[in-house]
């Protein structure tokens, strides 16, 4: 099966090629380092011994900061290897980790096929492979293998829809996930699910999203936008996705000319001339962060087509809506709302973080609404109500603060694999 894989990706790979540079039109980073997504790579020249962590997107970069945060600190003779699959996972990768100066070295990962595999491993002789979150690829794992580099799955999570989809491969799928070598799953629901797809060594280590330190200078530089609007309210609709932008708008259009301010954020730079166009087309006044200096004006929608702010936003609004829940694309993460103590509301589609809103819905940190009119309505009555603002509020952080510790018990089960490699 595995051979019918790889067999597919060499027949693909015009395509993948073709689809990679058309995308490099809207976002030049893919039509970038093109020869490390195939296996070449310049001379290495010495190089402390590496750690690698792959994090597929902008998410899962910003999951393992604490991770490789405390990496770097316990084995202080290593560097870290990150990589990426998408420009912006890359970018925000250099953005992140520049505090660390050369101790952090980033790549994109090869395509999924074992020639391109097994020279990424000769190049970099990583020690060990800590994936991030979802990520199984067949031949990548099956050369680390062959390589003896020992691979751990962080962060872990596992959807039911993504099981059964998974069970439709598993000739494939499940060789892949039984030669890991440990899984630190987010939630007990994600271990029993991570079990039934295959994988062994599984242990719930909580999510790393919950250590996520928020950047003192973002989380200020929001606060002080909040400042100049006075006694404004802000209710932010944080990485929405295609088709759910029109919705709000359109909910936000029966409310009259609301005094509040919304700020939209789409999941997608790629998108951001789409949505400031939508805006404007409905007749509502613009401000676009990337124009916008210290205030927001009268705006009644700010655009945030920034990248690398999210926490200040977040710092900004009173209340934050999280996006791709409106429609049925699993929803986004919720936990950076929280932890700046923020009262979340999320649609009816969150399959992909389905265990952590159920706990936060529970802990009445985060409610559920059924579309885009119900959404304004809970933000219209919260803002109308200091004191169930302050109690929703208040609840949010306590829920963030409770979650806390995951890094701790993910650097305890990575712990064998290391000792493994200094054995050697």
């Amino acid at each position: 099966m595995r051979l019918l894989y790889s067999a597919l990706w060499w027949f693909a790979m015009p395509l993948v090629l073709l689809r990679l540079w058309r995308r490099g039109r809207k976002e030049p980073g893919y039509r970038q380092h093109i020869g490390q997504r195939l296996g070449f790579y310049g001379p290495r020249g010495a190089q402390p011994p590496l750690i690698w962590v792959h994090a597929v997107s902008v998410g899962e970069t910003r999951a393992a900061e604490p991770l490789i945060d405390a990496l770097l600190h316990r084995y202080r003779q290593h560097s870290v290897l990150l990589t990426c699959m998408t420009a912006t996972g890359r970018a925000t990768g250099t953005q992140v980790f520049a505090k660390h100066g050369r101790r952090v070295v980033q790549s994109f990962l090869p395509y999924d096929t074992g020639w391109m595999c097994a020279r990424f491993l000769r190049h970099f002789e990583p020690d060990v492979c800590i994936l991030m979150e979802t990520e199984v690829w067949p031949n990548l794992i099956a050369q680390c293998k062959r390589f003896d580099v020992p691979v751990m799955v962080a962060n872990a999570r596992l959807s039911e829809r993504s099981l059964r989809r998974g069970k439709r491969f598993s000739s494939l799928l499940r060789p892949a996930a039984e030669m890991i070598d440990c899984v630190g799953a987010q939630s007990d629901d994600d271990e029993r699910r991570l079990r039934q797809f295959g994988a062994n060594h599984v242990a719930v280590t909580g999510s790393l999203k919950f250590d996520v330190q928020p950047p003192t200078d973002v989380v200020e530089r929001g606060r002080a936008w909040k400042r100049a609007l006075g006694e404004r309210p802000v209710l932010l609709c944080a990485s929405t996705r295609e088709g759910e932008e029109a919705l709000i708008l359109e909910a936000l259009g029966k409310f009259g000319r609301p005094d509040w301010l919304t700020v939209i954020v789409p999941r997608h730079p790629q998108r951001f001339d789409e949505v400031a166009s939508l805006i404007q087309g409905q007749g509502w006044s613009l401000r676009r962060r990337s124009t916008m200096t210290q205030d927001v004006g009268d705006a009644d929608v700010l655009l945030g087509d920034s990248m690398g702010e999210m926490f200040a936003y977040y710092a900004l609004c009173d209340v934050a809506f999280i996006g791709g829940s409106l429609l049925p694309l699993g929803g986004q993460n919720l936990i950076e709302a929280l932890a700046l103590g923020k009262p979340v509301l999320i649609g009816p589609h969150t399959f992909n973080f389905a265990h952590i809103t159920h706990d936060a819905i529970a802990a009445v940190a985060a409610a559920r609404v059924g579309d885009a009119e119900q959404m304004l309505g809970a933000w219209s009555a919260l803002a109308a109500d200091p004191d169930e603002y302050a109690r929703r509020a208040a609840a949010a952080a306590s829920f963030a603060y409770r979650h806390q510790g995951a890094t701790m018990r993910t650097m305890a089960l990575l712990a064998p694999l290391m000792d493994q490699v200094s054995r050697r």
